[in-house]
């Protein structure tokens, strides 16, 4: 690491840290190697006329899980309980005399339809639990409902440690639990069981959490992944086709960024896997084959993975996965409850394919085939309220909180696309803006 002293009197030491006998003690590279646990972290100390600094570095590791599994709260499943834990930990786990514990919190309408279940599953495995049904919706997605999580934790009590709070529900539940639990204790264990295909796709599998703020969304927030993430699909019969037709938005904005084989898929199999609402044949668990179902999700899950892992805290702000996210924020913001997060995504998303076409990285024939799987998908492609001015602001906005720069990723192809830095000139903007209504208008809104 270099100095950031420009004095020529200036020195600078590095030194690694061991562990010996519970102490932790620095070492620098020329002293004799001492027997012990060595750190990744290291401090720099630099030495000027002007005093002494230290420069520490230390890297945070996290290590998550993310399970595709079937009848989660099948008391028969260990999953839910044990899922999050690696085996040979799990049998020092098992093993100990302690009765375990757990503190769930659920989304009110999820608990009315398998609030029993939850409740059998813990009884049969002679759990200690605390089960509590919040309303988790986006218009009350705030710190009060932080707060009273926290409260009812610090009543029940938890290992901070070793029991992990479970957050059953949509999108809006698992940032909320998510906020509480990295703030509980500084930061506490918590498992996301995604109960919407949305959240099942989206917000399941990263590090984010967060709540509304000061009219913005999720403007309060975190980066602290869950433990472990359990992932059934099953959850999506009792949801209504409006809601599966939601979570499609974030599976094609995958597809088009970079999977040119799950938009294909999405395009000749949508309708069918919204109608099935992604549920797999019985004559298809056992094949060898995966069908449709089991595949889109996956290819979904998988690519999300990529993107995420190596940048979990966003410190490279070129991100493929905010497709669709440069406008959304303030329309769905503007036009609560009315549009739903993937459906607003997807209003993003059409607009942009449409500024794609108009700067030549998409042909007109792309450019329709994305539109048609959109609506295939029940996915409505342009909003009266997403007017030009709204879509103006938000690029500014977008341009003051990223670094100066725009950092628009637009499709290039069916299945890839690239990250532009400039500002979009006004008349390009303004040519596909007035394409994409003159084209979309009469689609309506959703």
């Amino acid at each position: 690491m270099p100095s950031n002293n420009n004095s020529s009197l200036s020195q600078q030491t590095q030194s690694n840290l061991v562990q010996v006998n519970g102490t932790w003690t620095r070492q620098t590279e020329q002293s004799q190697p001492a027997e012990g646990k060595l750190s990744d972290a290291k401090i720099y100390e630099n030495k000027s006329e002007h005093g002494v600094s230290w420069t520490v570095v230390s890297p945070i590791v996290f290590t998550y899980r993310v399970i595709q599994c079937r009848n989660i709260l099948d008391p028969r499943n260990d999953t839910l309980l044990w899922g999050h834990i690696g085996d040979e930990d799990l049998k020092g786990t098992i093993s100990n005399s302690k009765p375990v514990k757990r503190f769930v919190v659920i989304d009110d309408t999820v608990n009315q339809l398998y609030g029993p279940q939850v409740t059998h599953y813990f009884a049969a495995r002679e759990v200690v639990y605390k089960i509590l049904p919040l309303p988790t919706t986006e218009e009350n997605k705030c710190m009060e409902l932080v707060t009273k999580i926290l409260e009812e934790v610090h009543k029940f009590s938890i290992d901070r440690r070793s029991e992990p709070i479970i957050a059953i529900g949509g999108g809006v539940c698992l940032d909320v639990v998510g906020l509480a639990a990295s703030l509980y204790r500084r930061r506490t264990p918590y498992i996301r069981v995604p109960t919407t295909f949305l959240s099942y796709i989206d917000a399941s599998v990263g590090a984010k959490t967060g709540v509304n703020f000061a009219g913005g969304k999720n403007k309060l927030g975190s980066y602290v992944p869950p433990v472990a993430t359990f992932l059934d699909r099953s959850f999506f019969q009792t949801l209504p086709l409006r809601q599966i037709s939601n979570g499609m938005a974030e599976m094609l904005k995958m597809a088009l960024m970079k999977h040119r084989g799950l938009f294909e898929l999405l395009e000749a199999e949508g309708r069918m896997l919204l109608q099935s609402k992604l549920q797999s044949c019985e004559s298809s668990n056992n094949s060898e084959q995966e069908d449709s179902a089991t595949a889109s999700t996956r290819i979904a899950i998988e690519t999300m993975l990529e993107e995420l892992a190596p940048n979990l805290w966003e410190d490279d702000l070129d991100r493929l996965v905010d497709f669709g996210h440069l406008i959304s924020p303030e329309l769905e913001m503007r036009v609560l409850p009315a549009l739903l997060h993937g459906e607003a995504v997807n209003i993003d998303m059409s607009l942009m394919v449409y500024v794609a076409h108009q700067r030549g990285l998409l042909t007109a024939e792309e450019k329709d085939r994305i539109i048609q799987c959109m609506l295939g998908l029940e996915l409505p492609v342009w909003h009266q309220d997403c007017s030009l001015d709204l879509v103006q602001k938000s690029l500014r906005e977008r341009l003051k909180h990223s670094a100066g720069s725009l950092r628009m990723p637009l499709p290039t192809g069916l299945g890839q696309a690239e990250i532009f830095h400039d500002m979009i000139e006004d008349n390009i903007l303004g040519q596909a803006y007035q394409k994409w209504t003159d084209e979309l208008a009469s689609s309506g809104n959703k």
